[in-house]
């Protein structure tokens, strides 16, 4: 999850980079640690407006703050 916030914070295009972030932090989870992809969206679309959205936006904002937490909890993880 630091991993997936750290690509979203740097914003390197325009649009499209929490998909990016998504995409990329499935990739290092499934390459390197053998874990399943994310469940992100959990059957809604991220890219409309909806409460999975809002929730995934205002985790990705509490981790800009320090607290990785909600970030956590968003896609089912424990902090460790």
């Amino acid at each position: 999850m630091r991993f997936h916030h750290r690509m979203v914070q740097i914003h390197p295009f325009p649009n499209g980079n929490g998909r990016h972030a998504r995409i990329a932090a499935d990739i290092l989870l499934e390459d390197v640690y053998g874990h399943p992809p994310i469940a992100w969206a959990s059957g809604f679309d991220l890219q409309a407006d909806n409460e999975r959205r809002d929730a995934y936006i205002a985790a990705l904002r509490a981790a800009d703050g320090g607290d990785i937490g909600p970030l956590l909890a968003f896609v089912g993880a424990e902090e460790q």
